[in-house]
């Protein structure tokens, strides 16, 4: 028996997810896109908790204002007939042709103010729509050829520009949170903010750094050889999960985007884990929205584009069921206590101790003897690891 998905798990789809084409550098279209409004229904009868979307997503590129209204009001009333949400936006600034070079980092100084201007417009929006988070993925900051960009510069004209935007949302009272998104690499050879990592540090520079947050994604992480579970658990240590992307990708490769958990399961199994239970002792977990920035697979048809809605949902349910079970085993519980793993919790120095006290104490340097982990002294990992698949393969 499945898990059936309810609102209540908050599994959100991208509206771009959903309605991707099946295009790819070498073919073109392989589906048509859906109505917005089919979209939103389809995603309740699976009980999906909410859509987001760019602005282009919604109304296209550059539309008239009857247009874009006329969108906007049958999304809203399909959402109220549904009851589906719309706790993200976030705005298109890598598709058109003028954002070619980027939008905030542009070499151009008339697109950076162009760019800053669609935004602003789509903040409004997303507080018209209830939505608490406003992620911005730099698709297009970045550059191809270390003389095209001064990356010093650009990171100030990044940083000029989302300093602006937070004063915006706290003129205008939205209670908006933005969500900056890493990747290494593609569509630009070199991504600014390529890591998780590289976005903390940038945040920190940040006038109103409270505002600004993580939407970490699996692909992106994994396109670069890094562990994403770990990646998020940095990210929450700092408090600044505001929002997550769900995906699979095998290995390092361009970004697959496959449905979740369809890559490195072993990973998937330990994101999830953290995301429900905050690690083996406790610590921050994550009560935000899990969101599936997938693709369907450009070989599947419009039955196949459902059956991936499902299979995203599907697979987190398994797997927190899998976690559940995993911590409950006490097998498991044993294999952890001798491995250790609490006591990396207790801090390495004593309550007011300091280097001095460090350095009388004999049992620290000269009474310790280190030659007993040889042969001696193992940790166990292997047996805990073990442990971990057997109940991800579902044979406890």
């Amino acid at each position: 028996m499945y898990p059936v998905p309810t609102p209540a798990d908050k599994f959100t789809f991208g509206l771009w997810t959903i309605n991707y084409l099946g295009i790819d550098p070498f073919g073109g279209p392989t589906r048509n896109a859906f109505d917005v409004v089919k979209v939103v229904e389809k995603l309740a009868e699976y009980g999906a908790y909410g859509l987001t979307f760019h602005d282009d997503d919604l109304f296209g590129f550059g539309p008239t204002e009857e247009a874009r209204r006329n969108q906007i009001d049958r999304l809203k009333g399909a959402m109220a007939a549904t009851g589906v949400k719309v706790p993200m936006i976030t705005t298109n600034l890598f598709s058109a042709p003028v954002f070619k070079d980027g939008g905030f980092t542009s070499n151009d100084r008339a697109v950076r103010r162009y760019s800053l201007r669609k935004v602003l417009r789509n903040i409004d929006l997303a507080a018209e729509l209830g939505a608490e988070t406003f992620v911005m993925w730099g698709g297009r900051e970045g550059a191809e050829y270390d003389s095209a960009k001064d990356i010093q510069a650009a990171l100030e004209r990044y940083r000029e520009a989302v300093n602006m935007l937070s004063e915006y949302v706290i003129d205008k009272n939205y209670g908006i949170r933005f969500a900056i998104e890493p990747k290494p690499n593609e569509p630009r050879g070199d991504i600014l903010l390529p890591t998780v990592g590289h976005a903390l540090a940038f945040i920190s520079s940040l006038e109103h750094s409270e505002m600004f947050g993580l939407n970490p994604e699996v692909g992106h992480e994994q396109m670069a050889g890094l562990n994403f579970a770990a990646g998020v658990a940095q990210a929450l240590y700092h408090g600044k999960l505001f929002h997550i992307d769900l995906n699979g990708q095998r290995g390092i490769k361009f970004d697959q985007d496959l449905v979740f958990a369809h890559g490195d399961l072993y990973n998937a199994f330990a994101l999830v884990d953290l995301l429900e239970n905050g690690g083996p002792n406790g610590g921050p977990a994550y009560d935000g929205p899990r969101h599936f920035d997938y693709k369907p697979s450009r070989t599947e048809d419009e039955a196949g584009v459902w059956d991936s809605v499902q299979a995203n949902m599907r697979n987190y349910l398994m797997l927190k069921e899998r976690a559940k079970a995993f911590r409950a085993d006490p097998e498991v519980q044993q294999a952890l206590a001798e491995a250790k793993v609490a006591e990396l919790r207790v801090p390495t120095l004593n309550p007011g101790e300091g280097y001095t006290e460090l350095l009388a104490d004999r049992s620290a340097w000269e009474d310790f003897d280190p030659s007993v982990y040889l042969h001696g002294k193992g940790f166990g990992f292997v047996k805990l690891q073990q442990l971990a698949t057997e109940h991800l393969l579902g044979a406890r």
